[in-house]
């Protein structure tokens, strides 16, 4: 059984999606970062952290990458030209989605107040809009980024498009909006929303 260290309130939210997509057993200790459980295990205090056994995993995408690959779902093979093409939405969305929202949220509540940068959330609001046209050239005419099949990428971009409509960042096309409904409406993510 997986330990997972985080909660549904923070990136940990993508591990337990994850987890609840591929159907295999956990157990969470919901925890702020930084706090002892979470730095017994990893220094750095950030969340979420997994437990495989003895096993140490940190970073919310390294985990999802890992459960993909160990057990064959919600990913393509490793080595392979589709695989390659996942890793790209994969890197998009972490380069282009999460950072600016990452960004913004470090320049709200988490730096120390006389570090923030309150004005820069405009500036990340107006990239954000220009990813999201980024995002739709991407999703195609496919359900899922890699078409027919849920992949990683999309479990990034649905928790992207909570955390952004949280944030008050720009609203999605009409297009984008129904691909993020579609996975918001998942009964994965239900479960995974109620831990």
């Amino acid at each position: 059984m997986y330990h997972v260290i985080g909660s549904a309130r923070n990136r940990g939210f993508r591990v337990i999606w994850m987890l609840e997509e591929i159907g295999e057993p956990y157990e969470i200790t919901p925890t702020k970062p930084r706090s002892e459980e979470v730095t017994r295990h990893y220094p750095a205090g950030k969340l979420p952290v997994m437990l495989d056994g003895d096993t140490v995993i940190t970073d919310s995408v390294a985990i999802i990458t890992y459960l993909a690959d160990k057990h064959g779902k919600l990913t393509r093979p490793a080595g392979t030209k589709e695989r390659a093409v996942q890793d790209g939405h994969t890197m998009f969305l972490s380069d282009e989605f999460e950072s600016l929202l990452w960004t913004a949220a470090r320049n709200t509540f988490i730096l120390p107040e006389e570090r923030r940068v309150p004005e820069i959330k405009e500036t990340l609001k107006w990239e954000y809009e220009r990813s999201l046209e980024r995002l739709e050239h991407r999703l195609g005419d496919g359900r899922f980024l890699m078409g027919e099949t849920m992949t990683i990428p999309d479990i990034l971009a649905g928790h992207c498009s909570r955390w952004a409509e949280v944030a008050k960042f720009p609203e999605p096309s009409e297009r984008l909006a129904a691909y993020f409904t579609s996975l918001r409406n998942r009964p994965a993510y239900q479960r995974a929303n109620e831990g």
